[in-house]
Protein backbone atom coordinates (compact mmCIF):
# COMPACT_ATOMS: atom_id res chain seq x y z
CA UNK A 1 0.00 0.00 0.00
CA UNK A 2 1.36 3.19 -0.47
CA UNK A 3 0.75 6.24 1.85
CA UNK A 4 -0.08 9.58 0.62
CA UNK A 5 -0.25 13.01 2.64
CA UNK A 6 -2.54 16.40 1.17
CA UNK A 7 -4.13 19.08 2.88
CA UNK A 8 -7.68 18.74 1.44
CA UNK A 9 -9.26 15.51 -0.41
CA UNK A 10 -11.91 16.10 -2.94
CA UNK A 11 -13.86 13.32 -3.89
CA UNK A 12 -15.70 13.33 -7.16
CA UNK A 13 -14.24 15.22 -10.13
CA UNK A 14 -17.64 16.73 -11.21
CA UNK A 15 -17.48 20.58 -11.82
CA UNK A 16 -17.73 21.60 -7.68
CA UNK A 17 -14.92 19.28 -7.06
CA UNK A 18 -13.11 20.76 -9.92
CA UNK A 19 -13.62 24.42 -8.95
CA UNK A 20 -12.56 23.75 -5.44
CA UNK A 21 -9.64 22.50 -6.57
CA UNK A 22 -8.54 25.04 -8.92
CA UNK A 23 -9.92 27.66 -5.89
CA UNK A 24 -7.32 25.88 -3.66
CA UNK A 25 -4.77 25.65 -5.87
CA UNK A 26 -4.81 29.85 -6.35
CA UNK A 27 -4.32 29.67 -2.61
CA UNK A 28 -1.19 27.35 -2.84
CA UNK A 29 -3.38 24.89 -0.76
CA UNK A 30 -2.35 21.01 -1.24
CA UNK A 31 -5.24 18.97 -2.63
CA UNK A 32 -5.85 15.67 -4.24
CA UNK A 33 -8.97 14.43 -6.51
CA UNK A 34 -10.30 11.35 -6.16
CA UNK A 35 -12.75 10.35 -8.92
CA UNK A 36 -14.38 6.66 -9.73
CA UNK A 37 -15.00 7.62 -13.25
CA UNK A 38 -12.49 7.82 -16.35
CA UNK A 39 -11.64 11.48 -17.76
CA UNK A 40 -13.28 11.07 -20.93
CA UNK A 41 -16.62 9.97 -19.49
CA UNK A 42 -16.17 12.94 -16.86
CA UNK A 43 -15.61 15.27 -19.59
CA UNK A 44 -18.47 13.99 -22.11
CA UNK A 45 -21.25 13.93 -19.75
CA UNK A 46 -24.06 16.53 -20.70
CA UNK A 47 -25.57 18.96 -18.30
CA UNK A 48 -27.26 22.45 -17.77
CA UNK A 49 -26.12 25.48 -18.74
CA UNK A 50 -27.29 28.28 -17.66
CA UNK A 51 -25.05 30.25 -15.34
CA UNK A 52 -25.89 33.14 -12.65
CA UNK A 53 -23.50 36.11 -12.41
CA UNK A 54 -22.20 35.59 -9.42
CA UNK A 55 -21.20 31.82 -10.37
CA UNK A 56 -19.71 33.78 -13.49
CA UNK A 57 -17.67 35.51 -11.04
CA UNK A 58 -16.32 32.75 -9.11
CA UNK A 59 -15.18 31.23 -12.47
CA UNK A 60 -12.76 34.45 -13.04
CA UNK A 61 -11.85 34.64 -9.73
CA UNK A 62 -10.50 30.68 -10.18
CA UNK A 63 -8.67 32.22 -13.45
CA UNK A 64 -10.76 29.73 -16.38
CA UNK A 65 -13.24 32.53 -17.89
CA UNK A 66 -11.45 32.73 -21.06
CA UNK A 67 -13.28 30.40 -23.01
CA UNK A 68 -16.68 31.73 -21.18
CA UNK A 69 -15.75 35.05 -21.84
CA UNK A 70 -15.19 34.09 -26.02
CA UNK A 71 -18.45 31.85 -26.22
CA UNK A 72 -20.61 32.43 -23.21
CA UNK A 73 -24.00 33.95 -24.33
CA UNK A 74 -25.11 36.99 -21.63
CA UNK A 75 -29.13 36.92 -21.83
CA UNK A 76 -31.10 39.88 -20.50
CA UNK A 77 -34.15 38.29 -20.23
CA UNK A 78 -36.46 35.47 -20.66
CA UNK A 79 -39.70 34.16 -22.22
CA UNK A 80 -42.55 32.44 -20.89
CA UNK A 81 -45.43 31.00 -23.15
CA UNK A 82 -48.95 30.75 -21.82
CA UNK A 83 -52.26 30.68 -23.62
CA UNK A 84 -50.49 31.09 -27.57
CA UNK A 85 -48.59 33.69 -26.09
CA UNK A 86 -45.28 34.75 -25.33
CA UNK A 87 -44.12 37.20 -22.58
CA UNK A 88 -40.75 38.74 -21.90
CA UNK A 89 -39.77 38.80 -18.20
CA UNK A 90 -36.91 41.31 -18.86
CA UNK A 91 -34.34 40.51 -16.53
CA UNK A 92 -31.64 43.06 -16.46
CA UNK A 93 -34.58 45.34 -15.92
CA UNK A 94 -36.12 44.14 -13.08
CA UNK A 95 -32.24 42.86 -11.11
CA UNK A 96 -30.75 46.33 -11.96
CA UNK A 97 -28.67 45.34 -14.33
CA UNK A 98 -27.99 41.88 -13.70
CA UNK A 99 -27.52 38.46 -16.32
CA UNK A 100 -27.46 34.94 -16.61
CA UNK A 101 -24.84 33.69 -19.10
CA UNK A 102 -25.82 30.60 -21.53
CA UNK A 103 -22.43 28.14 -21.10
CA UNK A 104 -22.54 24.63 -20.90
CA UNK A 105 -21.52 22.96 -18.17
CA UNK A 106 -19.70 20.35 -20.12
CA UNK A 107 -17.45 23.23 -21.20
CA UNK A 108 -17.01 24.40 -17.63
CA UNK A 109 -16.09 21.17 -16.91
CA UNK A 110 -13.65 21.01 -19.82
CA UNK A 111 -12.28 24.50 -19.00
CA UNK A 112 -11.98 23.72 -15.43
CA UNK A 113 -9.96 20.06 -16.34
CA UNK A 114 -8.27 21.64 -18.92
CA UNK A 115 -6.37 23.76 -16.37
CA UNK A 116 -6.05 21.53 -13.80
CA UNK A 117 -4.18 19.48 -16.43
CA UNK A 118 -1.78 22.67 -17.17
CA UNK A 119 -0.78 22.71 -13.47
CA UNK A 120 0.17 19.25 -13.05
CA UNK A 121 -2.15 18.40 -10.00
CA UNK A 122 -2.96 15.57 -8.86
CA UNK A 123 -6.24 13.39 -10.10
CA UNK A 124 -7.02 9.62 -9.82
CA UNK A 125 -9.21 8.77 -12.64
CA UNK A 126 -11.19 5.32 -12.33
CA UNK A 127 -10.65 4.68 -8.98
CA UNK A 128 -11.74 1.64 -7.34
CA UNK A 129 -12.93 0.72 -3.98
CA UNK A 130 -13.24 4.25 -2.90
CA UNK A 131 -13.74 4.60 1.11
CA UNK A 132 -13.44 7.57 3.87
CA UNK A 133 -12.77 6.92 7.51
CA UNK A 134 -12.90 8.62 10.60
CA UNK A 135 -13.81 11.85 8.73
CA UNK A 136 -15.04 12.90 12.45
CA UNK A 137 -11.17 13.83 13.82
CA UNK A 138 -8.12 12.31 11.68
CA UNK A 139 -9.41 11.10 8.27
CA UNK A 140 -8.23 9.62 5.64
CA UNK A 141 -9.08 7.71 2.35
CA UNK A 142 -8.79 4.31 1.15
CA UNK A 143 -8.58 3.92 -2.76
CA UNK A 144 -7.41 1.46 -5.51
CA UNK A 145 -6.39 2.78 -8.82
CA UNK A 146 -4.77 0.12 -11.90
CA UNK A 147 -4.01 -2.90 -8.68
CA UNK A 148 -1.84 0.04 -6.47
CA UNK A 149 -3.62 0.32 -3.06
CA UNK A 150 -3.43 3.80 -1.86
CA UNK A 151 -4.14 4.96 1.75
CA UNK A 152 -4.54 9.30 1.75
CA UNK A 153 -4.32 11.22 4.72
CA UNK A 154 -5.81 14.61 4.81
CA UNK A 155 -6.61 16.94 7.04
CA UNK A 156 -10.49 17.89 5.67
CA UNK A 157 -12.69 15.47 2.88
CA UNK A 158 -14.91 17.41 0.66
CA UNK A 159 -17.21 15.50 -0.62
CA UNK A 160 -18.31 16.44 -4.98
CA UNK A 161 -19.09 12.70 -5.87
CA UNK A 162 -22.93 13.21 -6.05
CA UNK A 163 -26.26 12.28 -5.27
CA UNK A 164 -24.91 8.52 -5.62
CA UNK A 165 -21.49 8.83 -4.06
CA UNK A 166 -19.51 7.60 -1.33
CA UNK A 167 -19.65 10.40 0.95
CA UNK A 168 -23.05 11.27 1.90
CA UNK A 169 -23.70 7.17 2.10
CA UNK A 170 -20.97 6.86 4.92
CA UNK A 171 -22.69 9.42 7.42
CA UNK A 172 -24.68 7.38 10.52
CA UNK A 173 -28.31 7.33 9.52
CA UNK A 174 -28.75 8.82 12.87
CA UNK A 175 -26.52 12.05 12.20
CA UNK A 176 -28.40 12.91 8.41
CA UNK A 177 -31.62 14.23 8.06
CA UNK A 178 -32.81 14.28 3.84
CA UNK A 179 -36.18 15.63 2.86
CA UNK A 180 -37.01 15.00 -0.73
CA UNK A 181 -39.95 15.24 -3.35
CA UNK A 182 -40.44 12.69 -6.80
CA UNK A 183 -42.34 14.55 -9.23
CA UNK A 184 -44.09 12.08 -11.15
CA UNK A 185 -42.63 13.08 -14.80
CA UNK A 186 -39.00 13.48 -16.74
CA UNK A 187 -37.49 15.30 -18.60
CA UNK A 188 -36.61 14.27 -22.60
CA UNK A 189 -34.15 16.36 -23.80
CA UNK A 190 -32.50 16.71 -27.33
CA UNK A 191 -29.34 18.12 -28.40
CA UNK A 192 -29.33 19.26 -31.61
CA UNK A 193 -26.74 21.07 -34.14
CA UNK A 194 -29.45 23.33 -35.32
CA UNK A 195 -29.62 27.22 -34.21
CA UNK A 196 -31.74 28.39 -31.44
CA UNK A 197 -35.40 28.89 -32.13
CA UNK A 198 -35.02 31.85 -30.25
CA UNK A 199 -32.34 34.32 -29.07
CA UNK A 200 -33.56 33.74 -25.71
CA UNK A 201 -34.61 30.90 -23.94
CA UNK A 202 -38.58 30.01 -23.99
CA UNK A 203 -39.91 28.54 -20.89
CA UNK A 204 -43.84 26.64 -22.21
CA UNK A 205 -46.92 26.49 -20.17
CA UNK A 206 -49.16 24.40 -22.80
CA UNK A 207 -52.08 21.96 -21.92
CA UNK A 208 -49.83 19.19 -23.44
CA UNK A 209 -47.17 19.71 -20.70
CA UNK A 210 -43.91 21.67 -19.92
CA UNK A 211 -41.56 22.49 -22.98
CA UNK A 212 -37.90 24.79 -22.57
CA UNK A 213 -36.25 26.28 -25.90
CA UNK A 214 -33.01 26.46 -25.01
CA UNK A 215 -29.37 26.58 -26.69
CA UNK A 216 -25.47 26.27 -26.05
CA UNK A 217 -24.43 28.17 -28.35
CA UNK A 218 -25.87 30.08 -31.40
CA UNK A 219 -25.42 26.59 -33.53
CA UNK A 220 -26.46 24.23 -30.66
CA UNK A 221 -29.95 24.06 -29.48
CA UNK A 222 -31.37 22.13 -26.16
CA UNK A 223 -34.56 21.27 -26.36
CA UNK A 224 -37.05 20.06 -23.56
CA UNK A 225 -40.63 18.00 -23.32
CA UNK A 226 -42.06 16.93 -19.90
CA UNK A 227 -42.87 13.17 -20.16
CA UNK A 228 -44.65 10.56 -18.27
CA UNK A 229 -41.82 8.81 -15.92
CA UNK A 230 -42.56 5.90 -17.39
CA UNK A 231 -41.43 6.73 -20.66
CA UNK A 232 -38.09 5.59 -22.42
CA UNK A 233 -35.95 7.19 -24.59
CA UNK A 234 -35.99 4.48 -27.93
CA UNK A 235 -39.85 5.60 -28.02
CA UNK A 236 -39.04 8.49 -28.96
CA UNK A 237 -37.87 9.16 -32.42
CA UNK A 238 -36.47 12.21 -33.82
CA UNK A 239 -39.42 13.00 -35.98
CA UNK A 240 -41.98 12.26 -33.09
CA UNK A 241 -39.77 14.81 -30.90
CA UNK A 242 -40.11 17.62 -32.89
CA UNK A 243 -43.71 17.11 -34.09
CA UNK A 244 -44.47 16.94 -30.37
CA UNK A 245 -42.72 20.28 -29.88
CA UNK A 246 -44.00 22.27 -32.20
CA UNK A 247 -47.63 21.33 -30.73
CA UNK A 248 -46.60 22.86 -27.33
CA UNK A 249 -44.87 26.28 -29.46
CA UNK A 250 -47.34 29.42 -30.45
CA UNK A 251 -47.09 29.85 -34.14
CA UNK A 252 -44.01 31.97 -34.65
CA UNK A 253 -41.80 29.52 -32.86
CA UNK A 254 -43.11 26.72 -34.75
CA UNK A 255 -42.02 29.03 -38.15
CA UNK A 256 -38.94 29.81 -36.63
CA UNK A 257 -38.26 26.35 -35.86
CA UNK A 258 -35.28 24.44 -37.37
CA UNK A 259 -35.17 20.90 -36.81
CA UNK A 260 -32.26 18.45 -37.45
CA UNK A 261 -30.89 14.65 -36.14
CA UNK A 262 -29.84 14.52 -32.18
CA UNK A 263 -26.81 13.89 -30.60
CA UNK A 264 -27.90 13.25 -27.70
CA UNK A 265 -31.64 12.54 -26.32
CA UNK A 266 -32.07 11.29 -22.81
CA UNK A 267 -34.90 11.24 -20.49
CA UNK A 268 -33.81 12.95 -16.86
CA UNK A 269 -35.94 12.58 -13.79
CA UNK A 270 -37.12 15.53 -11.65
CA UNK A 271 -36.86 15.48 -8.06
CA UNK A 272 -35.90 17.83 -4.73
CA UNK A 273 -33.59 16.61 -2.34
CA UNK A 274 -31.97 18.20 0.69
CA UNK A 275 -29.55 16.95 3.13
CA UNK A 276 -28.76 18.07 6.47
CA UNK A 277 -26.27 19.38 7.91
CA UNK A 278 -23.93 19.82 5.23
CA UNK A 279 -20.98 19.30 7.33
CA UNK A 280 -19.56 15.98 9.63
CA UNK A 281 -16.95 17.15 11.59
CA UNK A 282 -13.70 17.20 8.56
CA UNK A 283 -16.09 16.19 6.01
CA UNK A 284 -17.90 18.67 3.82
CA UNK A 285 -20.52 17.65 1.51
CA UNK A 286 -21.10 19.94 -1.83
CA UNK A 287 -23.09 20.05 -4.92
CA UNK A 288 -25.12 17.07 -5.49
CA UNK A 289 -23.77 15.23 -2.92
CA UNK A 290 -26.20 17.34 -0.62
CA UNK A 291 -28.81 18.46 -2.52
CA UNK A 292 -30.58 18.11 -5.72
CA UNK A 293 -33.20 20.79 -7.36
CA UNK A 294 -35.44 20.19 -10.39
CA UNK A 295 -33.89 21.73 -13.58
CA UNK A 296 -36.75 24.11 -14.24
CA UNK A 297 -35.09 26.89 -11.98
CA UNK A 298 -31.64 26.24 -13.46
CA UNK A 299 -30.06 26.12 -10.12
CA UNK A 300 -28.37 23.47 -9.86
CA UNK A 301 -24.97 23.84 -10.96
CA UNK A 302 -25.39 27.25 -9.34
CA UNK A 303 -26.16 25.90 -6.23
CA UNK A 304 -22.69 23.49 -6.01
CA UNK A 305 -20.47 27.11 -7.42
CA UNK A 306 -21.96 28.39 -4.33
CA UNK A 307 -21.29 25.12 -2.18
CA UNK A 308 -17.88 25.50 -3.22
CA UNK A 309 -17.51 29.60 -2.96
CA UNK A 310 -18.25 28.88 1.07
CA UNK A 311 -16.06 25.83 1.20
CA UNK A 312 -12.86 27.41 -0.36
CA UNK A 313 -13.34 30.53 1.52
CA UNK A 314 -13.45 28.59 4.72
CA UNK A 315 -10.76 26.17 4.26
CA UNK A 316 -8.36 28.82 2.63
CA UNK A 317 -9.32 31.05 6.26
CA UNK A 318 -8.45 28.27 8.21
CA UNK A 319 -5.12 27.67 6.23
CA UNK A 320 -3.82 31.36 6.41
CA UNK A 321 -5.20 32.18 9.75
CA UNK A 322 -6.55 29.68 11.53
CA UNK A 323 -9.96 30.80 11.84
CA UNK A 324 -12.70 27.89 11.91
CA UNK A 325 -15.39 30.06 11.56
CA UNK A 326 -16.39 29.87 8.19
CA UNK A 327 -15.34 26.21 9.13
CA UNK A 328 -17.97 26.00 11.45
CA UNK A 329 -20.62 28.52 9.21
CA UNK A 330 -20.47 26.14 5.90
CA UNK A 331 -23.69 23.98 6.54
CA UNK A 332 -25.70 26.86 7.54
CA UNK A 333 -24.78 29.45 5.42
CA UNK A 334 -25.02 26.89 1.70
CA UNK A 335 -28.89 25.59 3.50
CA UNK A 336 -29.86 28.74 3.72
CA UNK A 337 -29.59 29.57 0.24
CA UNK A 338 -30.31 25.90 -0.80
CA UNK A 339 -33.82 25.95 0.25
CA UNK A 340 -34.31 28.89 -1.12
CA UNK A 341 -33.39 28.05 -4.54
CA UNK A 342 -35.27 24.34 -3.68
CA UNK A 343 -37.87 26.70 -2.81
CA UNK A 344 -37.94 28.74 -6.38
CA UNK A 345 -37.42 25.35 -8.25
CA UNK A 346 -40.48 23.63 -6.71
CA UNK A 347 -42.18 27.06 -7.70
CA UNK A 348 -41.48 27.29 -10.90
CA UNK A 349 -41.82 23.24 -11.36
CA UNK A 350 -45.40 23.51 -10.19
CA UNK A 351 -46.24 26.78 -12.42
CA UNK A 352 -45.29 25.74 -15.63
CA UNK A 353 -45.87 21.88 -15.36
CA UNK A 354 -48.81 19.72 -15.74
CA UNK A 355 -49.69 17.12 -13.27
CA UNK A 356 -51.93 14.09 -13.66
CA UNK A 357 -53.47 14.41 -10.50
CA UNK A 358 -54.62 18.06 -10.25
CA UNK A 359 -58.26 18.77 -11.54
CA UNK A 360 -59.37 21.69 -13.35
CA UNK A 361 -59.70 24.01 -10.50
CA UNK A 362 -55.92 24.01 -9.99
CA UNK A 363 -54.75 24.13 -13.24
CA UNK A 364 -57.34 27.64 -13.44
CA UNK A 365 -55.67 28.65 -10.35
CA UNK A 366 -52.27 28.03 -11.49
CA UNK A 367 -52.79 29.98 -15.05
CA UNK A 368 -54.42 32.76 -12.83
CA UNK A 369 -51.17 32.86 -10.52
CA UNK A 370 -48.90 33.11 -13.38
CA UNK A 371 -51.29 35.64 -15.63
CA UNK A 372 -51.00 37.88 -12.25
CA UNK A 373 -46.45 37.08 -12.00
CA UNK A 374 -46.55 38.02 -15.71
CA UNK A 375 -48.87 41.35 -15.14
CA UNK A 376 -47.22 42.13 -11.65
CA UNK A 377 -43.73 44.63 -11.85
CA UNK A 378 -43.67 43.22 -7.99
CA UNK A 379 -44.56 39.76 -9.25
CA UNK A 380 -42.01 39.99 -12.35
CA UNK A 381 -38.90 41.37 -9.77
CA UNK A 382 -39.78 38.26 -7.36
CA UNK A 383 -39.11 35.81 -10.56
CA UNK A 384 -36.04 37.87 -12.14
CA UNK A 385 -34.36 38.13 -8.93
CA UNK A 386 -34.44 34.37 -8.20
CA UNK A 387 -33.92 33.31 -12.19
CA UNK A 388 -30.67 35.69 -12.20
CA UNK A 389 -29.51 34.06 -8.52
CA UNK A 390 -29.83 35.26 -5.28
CA UNK A 391 -26.90 37.35 -3.95
CA UNK A 392 -23.77 35.94 -1.49
CA UNK A 393 -20.81 37.42 0.42
CA UNK A 394 -17.56 35.39 -0.44
CA UNK A 395 -14.05 37.16 -0.19
CA UNK A 396 -11.42 36.48 -2.80
CA UNK A 397 -8.32 35.04 -2.25
CA UNK A 398 -6.18 38.85 -2.32
CA UNK A 399 -9.04 40.03 0.35
CA UNK A 400 -8.72 37.08 2.50
CA UNK A 401 -4.60 37.77 2.42
CA UNK A 402 -4.81 41.59 3.17
CA UNK A 403 -7.11 41.30 5.94
CA UNK A 404 -4.58 38.55 7.21
CA UNK A 405 -1.84 41.04 6.42
CA UNK A 406 -4.04 43.96 8.56
CA UNK A 407 -4.19 41.62 11.73
CA UNK A 408 -0.61 40.24 11.33
CA UNK A 409 0.45 44.50 11.97
CA UNK A 410 -1.63 45.13 14.81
Amino acid sequence: MENLTTQVAIIGSGPAGLLLGQLLFKAGISHVIIEQRSAEYVAARIRAGILEQVSVDLLKQAGVDENLNKFGLAHDGIEILTNGLKHRVDLSELTQGKQVTVYGQTEVTKDLMHAREAAGLCTYYEAENVQIHDFEQNPYISFQQNGQSYQLRCDFIAGCDGYHGVCRASVPQDKIKTFEKIYPFGWLGVLADVPPVSDELIYVQSERGFALCSMRSKTRSRYYLQVPVTDHVDEWSDERFWDELKNRLDEESRKNLVTGTSIEKSIAPLRSFVTEPMRFGKLFLAGDAAHIVPPTGAKGLNLAASDIAYLSNALIEFYLNGSEQGIEEYSEKCLKRVWKAERFSWWMTHLLHRFETESEFDHKIKQAELSYILDSHAGLTTLAENYVGLPYEIKTFNEMQSSHSDLLSH
